[in-house]
């Protein structure tokens, strides 16, 4: 097992959703957001792959990452979720002709979601979110 790993995959995280999180608060540009959240989860499902030194692939893909660690964290019932986020990484992140911004509805739920995951994800691993900061 990797600690130190894993936790440095988790203190990038909480950066992304600490960022997410306070862009939010400042109303900020909600494609912005989209894309700080989308690492958050990117990056918290990977730290189970770093804990146990497992090779992180070189993808974006929330689902695909999923896949790799749904012995670690069951997330069945949030598939929506890491699809949507996904599609941040690539329409968020680079100009796109006439795109619309996700709404602050849109992106207060999934920053919710982010939340959720982070936390869990410290839970199951045995992480004291606090340490992270």
């Amino acid at each position: 097992m990797n600690k130190t790993a894993m936790q440095e995959w988790l203190v990038k995280a909480w950066h992304n959703l600490a960022t997410a999180r306070l862009l939010y608060n400042a109303d900020h540009y909600t494609d912005i957001i989209a894309v700080e959240i989308h690492y958050c989860c990117e990056k918290s499902l990977k730290a189970f792959l770093a804990y146990e030194n497992k090779k992180i692939p070189k993808t974006h893909d929330l689902s695909d990452i999923n896949e790799l660690v749904s012995d670690r964290i069951d997330l069945k019932d949030y598939l929506d979720f890491l699809e949507q986020i996904t599609k941040y990484h690539i329409v968020e992140s680079y100009p796109t002709f006439e795109r619309t911004m996700p709404t602050r509805e849109e992106i207060k739920e999934v920053l919710d979601f982010a939340e959720y995951l982070f936390e869990k994800v410290c839970k199951i691993l045995n992480v004291d979110k606090e340490s992270l900061k």
